[in-house]
């Protein structure tokens, strides 16, 4: 799968949030996203996961056969998203049965993230850090190619993040695609940059 975006604008009720934001990623790019609190860093995921429309520009997805681009992503946004009622065994069950194209099976991506000891568990019983661990586990138990994560380190101590970061290179060397927010370090290999500072994208250039 390959994304092109081109010259992209947000608004928010009557203010401009960004403008002229373009870039492009082929299987294996990682992007980093920074800028200032209220930038437009989670409103340019949004747009790219077709919750919020675009001021104007373009965006354009190529070999990806005959998906649409929210059928090719996750996204993992400020909140976790699951269900405190449910066990992480439970939760994660719903995304691979919602989202379809099951990957790894749920007892393997809690493994992968080191809970699954808290596989019976329900969510509400769980540390902040655990529940934002089986939030990243939903990208492991479906396959789509373009991750978007929106300040994906939350809550995560150092061993999670390192974690965290092993996954994002995991799915890079598989030919996925990551975009995450961040105001920290990720760690990303080769990762391109964008600065989005006073209603003005630019691309910084590589390196996260």
């Amino acid at each position: 799968m390959r994304l092109d975006v081109q010259n992209l604008a947000c608004d928010r009720g009557e203010r401009r949030i960004f403008t002229g934001l373009s870039f492009a990623l082929a299987p294996g790019d990682a992007l980093v996203v920074r800028g200032r609190n209220g930038a437009g860093k989670s409103s340019l995921l949004d747009i790219l996961a077709g919750r919020l429309r675009p001021a104007y520009g373009a965006i354009r997805l190529s070999e990806a056969g005959e998906r649409s681009l929210p059928e090719c992503l996750h996204s993992i946004g400020h909140r976790d998203a699951l269900k405190a009622a449910l066990t992480a065994e439970e939760n994660l069950s719903f995304a691979r049965d919602f989202l379809g194209d099951p990957a790894l099976p749920v007892h393997a991506a809690l493994d992968a993230v080191g809970l699954l000891h808290a596989a019976h568990l329900p969510v509400a019983y769980l540390s902040a850090g655990q529940r934002r661990r089986i939030a990243l586990a939903r990208l492991l138990v479906a396959r789509r190619p373009l991750w978007l994560l929106d300040e994906p380190t939350s809550a995560l101590d150092t061993a999670s993040q390192d974690m965290l970061l092993g996954l994002m290179e995991r799915h890079r060397t598989d030919g996925g695609i990551v975009v995450a927010t961040t105001h920290a370090p990720l760690g990303l290999k080769d990762a391109k940059e964008i600065r989005i500072e006073r209603e003005v994208a630019s691309l910084a250039g590589e390196g996260a």
